[in-house]
């Protein structure tokens, strides 16, 4: 089952037939649940019930006889969330007492797709979102996505200056889609995006693990576009885990077949295998990455589908 997915758009607009959704900054997941038990899955389609115990506790408690719902797994700085928070529980089978004390998550959902004993997608969003209230009983960690219609632009700005990714547009009569469509709308407050890693460079003076990250995008005829480097965004903790998988995947030939590609003193180049997501101001006109800030790995997305975002 292919979740929906957004389209990015530079509209800002206010209309009955749209409601929007806060933009989470988190991990999506599609809840699966019935006699078998119950099946977390990524994006990507990785099964990750074991990384989130608790939520997938919480989804066996409701008892729904056949559910499937979409939403987000967040981790919470203070009132955002925060992909680099979550972080800490990526990739972590099982996890301990202390982890989930320290890093709780929380699965907010949005949408449904099967309930009551049917298949509920061809069904309007407005309705969906009824059968989702009536279905899950909303206790942490299971949290319901607040959705507001009608004043799209004054939701924008609020959402803006409160510090959010941005907003989710949805058309409330339209079905749900696997893929990505114009049904769903993405206003970003923040330019972000995801890119492969294609390389790293050696620290300077105190810095240790790595300087920076060289990133690209698959552009049309399948090649990695290289798009810039990002240096900022690290904790030690990170530059010495990450930079011990990079050294793991080191190669000796440039992954990039276009760009205004660095040259070959003190980088090295690594297999194009995995994903980072990244923060950024806006693209330049040579097609580079100004103000870049990395905010974590993502392991929810193949590097095969990593493009770059226009609207």
């Amino acid at each position: 089952m292919e979740p929906q997915l957004a389209t990015l758009t530079r509209e800002r607009f206010s209309s009955p037939e749209w409601v929007c959704e806060r933009k989470l900054d988190g991990e999506r997941c599609l809840a699966f649940a019935g006699p078998e038990g119950v099946r977390l899955m990524s994006r990507s389609k990785h099964d990750i019930t074991r990384t989130f115990p608790e939520i997938a506790g919480a989804i066996a408690a409701q008892q729904p006889g056949g559910l499937i719902a979409d939403g987000e797994i967040v981790a919470f700085e203070g009132k955002q969330t925060r992909f680099g928070r979550l972080q800490q529980r990526l990739g972590v089978a099982s996890p301990g007492e202390r982890l989930l004390r320290e890093f709780p998550v929380y699965y907010y959902l949005f949408d449904v797709l099967y309930a009551e004993g049917r298949d509920i997608r061809p069904l309007p969003l407005t309705e969906r979102k009824k059968l989702l209230a009536g279905t899950v009983t909303f206790r942490d960690p299971l949290r319901c996505t607040q959705d507001r219609a009608r004043d799209g632009e004054a939701f924008f700005t609020q959402a803006c200056r409160d510090g959010w990714e941005g907003l989710i547009a949805k058309r409330a009569s339209a079905p749900y889609l696997g893929g990505r469509s114009r049904d769903w709308l993405k206003f970003k407050c923040e330019n972000a995006q995801e890119f492969v890693i294609g390389g790293y460079t050696d620290p300077q003076r105190s810095r240790v693990g790595f300087g920076a990250l060289l990133l690209g995008y698959h552009d049309t005829d399948g090649g990695l576009a290289y798009a810039g480097k990002v240096g900022t965004g690290f904790d030690t903790r990170t530059l010495h885990r990450l930079h011990a998988t990079l050294a793991g995947l080191e190669q000796d030939h440039s992954p990039f077949s276009r760009g205004r590609i660095p040259g070959q003193r003190a980088v090295h180049w690594v297999k194009p295998r995995l994903v980072g997501q990244v923060a950024f101001t806006e693209w330049t006109t040579d097609g580079q990455l100004r103000h870049p800030r990395f905010q974590g790995l993502r392991d929810d997305k193949e590097p095969g589908d990593v493009v770059r975002e226009l609207p």
